[in-house]
């Protein structure tokens, strides 16, 4: 028997802000519906109100052109021409091509690879039909799964894919992006307070009002949305997590979740139930959080090796391990009394 676990809303980090006035001035709140999920806005400052409608603007303007979806999207064209040469697209998709190709290079592709479309489509995890596709198929469409077949020529903000058949998926990156996008909009308006949830994507802009650090609490990956493990204390960082529990579907007992391994074209069964990277960039951040990929030891291997992030893993015998970097602003709050953290291990 299959059963299809989705929502329009996943939430994979709980937000806790302010909340009230702070006595000099109130925040700027704004929601919206875009990237497939609810956004989040609290902007403090003069121009708050505009700064937040630039960042929406930006948004529902960046998830038209990238969204798998929108026929007349930027992805679209660039899967549509696959193996036949260069297509011009906007600068803003060569940019965001041009860091996924950076951080792929990180782990070889063995993590992080936009080019899984193929396995996304085949799988339909998240959509009302999931299935798990023949191993024959699987094999021929890992075939096309290789991120230095994304082909970039900045002089002309042209890109293509060297293979037919081969696709672009950034659903892996793209709320990354645009979280590091939407702390440069703030900047530029003057903001020094701020941050944005991208659907359980954090990113803040400097301390909260107070001058307190912002609190982001990482979501219980086995509870329901809302219960959360953990809570991080950051200051200008970007908090991403990736895990088993957002989008998956179950068949003969078995849990297939939305992430692939791109070297085996299954959904990930790496021992892990969620990865969080703190990073300074949300780019870097969302892209870095495919760590879960790899399962503990290795995941852990490839984040000192980036050298830039810190990050929390939980196993699937519920135990919390935190890079060294992270352990000050950590903290356990597990109302289950489920899960154990597990310090000094390396």
């Amino acid at each position: 028997m299959k059963k299809l676990i989705y929502t329009l809303l996943v939430i994979s980090l709980l937000f806790f802000s302010t909340g009230c006035d702070t006595g000099q001035q109130r925040p700027v709140k704004a929601e919206d519906f875009a990237l497939g999920t609810v956004i989040h806005q609290e902007v403090y400052g003069a121009k708050a109100q505009k700064a937040a409608d630039e960042v929406s603007a930006k948004i529902k303007e960046l998830d038209a052109l990238w969204t798998i979806n929108n026929p007349g999207g930027d992805i679209n064209k660039l899967n549509d021409h696959a193996g036949e040469g260069y297509i011009e697209l906007n600068p803003e998709t060569i940019s965001i091509l041009k860091s996924a190709r950076k951080i792929s290079d990180l782990s070889g592709g063995a993590a992080f690879d936009i080019t899984v479309a193929p396995l996304v489509k085949a799988w339909g995890v998240g959509t009302e039909n999931p299935q798990v596709p023949a191993a024959d198929f699987v094999k021929k469409l890992v075939s096309l799964v290789n991120y230095q077949d994304v082909l970039i020529d900045e002089a002309t903000n042209s890109a293509g894919l060297r293979m037919k058949g081969e696709m672009v998926d950034l659903g892996g990156i793209a709320k990354g992006y645009i979280g590091d996008l939407a702390i440069e909009i703030y900047k530029n308006n003057g903001i020094t307070s701020a941050f944005v949830n991208l659907g359980g994507h954090v990113v803040v802009l400097g301390s909260k009002p107070d001058g307190s650090a912002w609190r982001v609490a990482i979501q219980n990956p086995r509870g329901q949305n809302g219960t959360f493990v953990g809570v991080v204390s950051v200051t200008d960082k970007a908090v991403v997590t990736s895990g088993d529990y957002q989008r998956y579907f179950t068949e003969n007992g078995k849990r297939y979740c939305h992430i692939f391994d791109p070297r085996t074209g299954y959904p990930v069964d790496s021992c892990l139930m969620s990865v969080t990277i703190v990073a300074s960039s949300s780019t870097e951040a969302d892209g870095m959080s495919k760590a879960f990929v790899l399962g503990l030891e290795k995941g852990m291997d490839l984040v000192e090796y980036y050298g830039k992030a810190e990050a929390v893993f939980i196993t699937d015998d519920k135990k919390i391990y935190v890079t060294p970097g992270l352990q000050d602003n950590f903290s356990l709050e597990d109302a289950t009394n489920e899960y154990t953290y597990i310090q000094n291990w390396r």
